[in-house]
């Protein structure tokens, strides 16, 4: 099969005649070397400025795409270099300065501000470049772009400052070389673009013009030629790094404190190396845990800055689930459920301690990205003890395990690429062992209008008796994305013996669908509008390995936002009777299914213009199942209220209703047991930010949800997927809540280094008090003990460029 799925790659390949994208009467300026570099401080009177060539003509990327921009708003920018940075000045005329909006924000993060990006491509290869941002605050933003999406995970130290004048305001920036990677050549050519947001004015401006028909943002870069002789730096940052963290549960206190290091190393020109030693993530932020009665796990973001930063490669082909790594113990053995008649479990870790982990990343000059990645976790026991005679024992529940994965992905004519993806889980003595190959393809032709999206996998899992050994799964799709159209056909299958989740995370296989949509957008604002889409979808699914036909989903979704910034829309779903082989949880070749019943569901939302003090998001839905008393709904309701540019709250409610709804409760030994049950949850969340400067600020995150479920009855699952009464079953009612309050505060007292200092109060109950109102809920939620963490972190960035000039 493999060699059948390349075979018709290569074919397709052929068929599209992927040939370079044209560049021809792209926006050109030649750069010159300079020999004193600019203050830093966005005044724009430096020598260094005064025989720069000029990018300006800015035209209007949104909403008038392709307009050119008035002269009272126009901008003038200029490049020029030395031997350690390129430096780059922009000055952007403004009627009215003072209008220009100032709010403050935290690195990285985008507020009711304007703002100046720059885009650098050294490769020039239209898909893979650093992105640069100053907002009016002075606050910056930094970004790795790979294929179109931003990472703004990815941080670099460079230099930047703002200034409002009277004629609008400026911006300059030093990026230094070791920021950025390119190739050791005498003479260069730069990939550039500048974009420019104007808040008041709803408009977004490019340096050259990008059509929002066709292709991505970053296939339309100019060019900035003339760069001679400069040479990479060595690229050796080091961010040393020591915390103390205390935690009060139940009158006891816990004192821990580590000290380790991050490295990044440049291996090469393009390639380089980060590495995390005796990690630490005592600060990192709560999960947002719910009550899930599903078959599925739930699945959480990654919060840890080592796995969300420049992983992109490693992402390719969704084999990667970085909460795999330092997560709950596979306890594959069962220790509970092995344990001695006199015996009980005294101690059982909840988590797997990372010793270290290091990735390699880059790309060549000839668009072959390369990745690495390798983490280790330690042994982890827990400690029994018999009853009787006192004897205490360990039993290990997540052995020793090396998670590996290597990536090798090749990129062509600015849209298209072809990868190779391998990742391996090996795991210490007589546990499970898993390895999975990928071959992932997104093919497009030369003028961007028709791809080709797909994948073929091969999941392998050895010492594992209690799961097949090897599966597969591919998957392949057509589609067309120009002008005002979009669509898609496709096919993917995953058969009964595909598994990634060693490492990548899926939630259900042995299934098989046939899918397709189409959508419709505006490309230029109408008279009301400044954009409208619409989108459809269907799928009809079926199990994959009997063939057998399981059902139908179709959708329609409506978009839009008005001249005044009021966005609102609606989507509405239907779903056929389900055959649902996962809900009994007896595997997806028991033959055992739950006959879902015909669904119907409708959506909408409205927000307001975020510019004003007082934000409103708002949405609601409803669903109604055929023949069926089942019935749900809810709603959210989200203010955000800009006290000054400095301080800012957000409040948002989430209700969740569902009545009669059935599912999965337990089994007796003959009988697959079901539950007639009414559903509810709150979830209250509060985030708030005061930013004291640029580099200094306090933030907070709360959230409190609540989950209860009510049983009205008890049901046997039948042959047919149907449910008959049982009357002598009874089971509990649940009752689940989860208080989490962070408080941050965050100093950035130099370049790359910062002071962190933490709180977090948490609380945790499950019990069977589901009839309560929601304040007697809260005073049982408060009589349970409370967790109290204090944590101090201090990260000092050091380059070892000045570090050797100084000695």
């Amino acid at each position: 099969m493999l060699k059948k799925t390349i075979l018709l790659l290569f074919a397709m390949i052929i068929t599209l005649q992927l040939t370079a994208q044209n560049k021809e009467n792209r926006k050109t300026i030649k750069t010159n070397r300079i020999k004193k570099a600019p203050k830093i401080d966005g005044l724009l009177n430096d020598d260094a400025w005064k025989n720069a060539e000029l990018c300006t003509d800015f035209v209007i990327l949104r909403p008038d795409n392709g307009k050119l921009v008035s002269s009272e708003y126009q901008t003038t920018v200029k490049v020029v270099y030395d031997d350690n940075a390129v430096y780059i000045s922009a000055q952007m005329n403004d009627p009215d300065p003072e209008g220009i909006p100032q709010e403050f924000a935290t690195r990285d993060n985008f507020s009711i501000a304007d703002f100046f990006l720059v885009t650098i491509n050294p490769n020039d290869d239209g898909q893979n470049p650093f992105e640069f941002v100053v907002q009016s605050t002075g606050n910056q933003g930094d970004s790795k772009v790979s294929n179109g999406r931003e990472d703004f995970n990815w941080s670099a130290v460079w230099k930047s400052a703002a200034k409002i004048t009277d004629k609008g305001w400026n911006v300059e920036m030093e990026i230094p070389y070791r920021a950025i990677r390119f190739a050791n050549q005498p003479i260069q050519s730069w990939g550039f673009n500048f974009h420019r947001r104007l808040e008041k004015l709803n408009q977004q401006h490019t340096w050259t013009h990008i059509d929002n028909s066709v292709g991505r943002w970053t296939q339309y870069d100019g060019l900035i030629t003339n760069f001679r002789d400069i040479k990479p730096s060595t690229r050796l940052n080091l961010y040393p790094y020591a915390s103390a963290t205390t935690n009060v549960f139940e009158g006891e206190s816990e004192f821990d404190w580590s000290v380790g290091m991050d490295v990044k190393y440049g291996l090469s020109e393009n390639f380089t190396l980060d590495a995390t030693l005796i990690p630490d993530f005592s600060q990192v932020g709560f999960d947002d845990v719910v009550l899930n009665l599903g078959p599925f796990e739930q699945r959480f973001t990654e919060q840890r800055q080592f796995f969300t930063e420049g992983t992109e490669l490693f992402n390719i082909g969704r084999l990667f689930y970085s909460r795999r790594i330092g997560s709950y113990p596979i306890d594959q053995f069962d220790v509970y459920g092995n344990l001695g008649a006199d015996e009980e479990v005294t101690d059982y870790p909840n988590k797997v301690t990372m010793l270290n982990a290091v990735k390699i990343s880059g790309r060549t000059k000839g668009g072959l990205g390369i990745g690495f990645f390798n983490a280790i976790t330690e042994k982890t026991s827990a400690t029994i003890k018999n009853t009787n005679t006192g004897e205490i024992r360990k039993e290990v529940i997540a052995p020793f395990t090396n998670y590996n994965i290597m990536v090798l992905d090749q990129q062509f004519n600015q849209n298209s690429t072809i990868s190779l993806i391998n990742t391996n889980v090996a795991r210490v003595g007589e546990f499970r062992d898993a390895n999975v190959t990928a071959l992932d393809w997104h093919l497009e032709t030369k003028d961007s209008k028709y791809n080709a999206d797909g994948s073929v996998k091969m999941s392998t899992i050895s010492d594992d008796v209690n799961n097949p050994n090897t599966g597969y799964t591919f998957d392949n799709s057509f589609g067309y994305n120009s002008g005002h159209w979009n669509w898609e056909v496709g096919y993917n299958f995953e058969n009964k013996d595909f598994n990634p989740n060693d490492l990548g995370i899926l939630f259900s296989n042995n299934q098989q669908t046939l899918y397709s949509s189409a959508g419709w957008r505006t490309l230029q604002p109408t008279k009301n509008f400044n954009r409208y889409n619409f989108n459809f979808y269907q799928q009809l699914n079926y199990q994959h390995h009997s063939d057998i036909y399981t059902g139908y989903n179709a959708g329609l979704n409506y978009n839009a936002q008005t001249r005044n910034r009021f966005s609102y829309g609606a989507n509405f779903n239907y779903g056929s009777r389900e055959k649902d082989f996962f809900e009994p949880r007896q595997g997806t070749t028991s033959g055992v299914y739950f006959m879902q019943p015909e669904r119907k569901n409708a959506n909408i939302y409205i927000s307001t213009n975020s510019q004003k003090k007082l934000e409103l998001n708002l949405n609601g839905y409803i669903t109604s199942y055929s023949n069926n008393p089942k019935q749900g709904y809810g709603y959210s309701f989200a203010p955000r209220y800009r006290f000054t540019n400095q301080f800012s709250l957000r409040y948002r409610l989430n209700f969740n209703k569902t009545n009669d709804d059935q599912g999965y409760v337990d089994e007796d030994g003959t009988n697959i047991i079901f539950g007639m049950r009414d559903r509810k949850s709150y979830t209250n969340t509060v985030s708030g930010k005061y930013n004291f400067s640029t580099n200094s600020s306090l933030s907070l995150s709360f959230r409190h949800y609540w989950g209860s479920v009510n049983y009205n009855g008890f049901y046997n699952l039948n042959s047919e997927g149907n449910l008959d009464p049982n009357l002598t079953y009874n089971g509990d009612n649940v009752n689940f809540n989860s208080w989490n309050l962070d408080l941050n505060y965050i100093w950035q007292f130099a370049p790359g280094s910062q002071l962190i200092a933490f709180y977090r109060n948490s609380i945790f109950n499950e019990d069977t008090n589901s009839n309560q109102s929601f304040f007697k809920n809260l005073d049982n939620l408060f009589d349970q003990s409370q967790r109290h963490t204090f944590s101090v972190r201090f990260v000092y960035f050091i380059d070892y460029n000045k570090l050797k000039s100084i000695f």
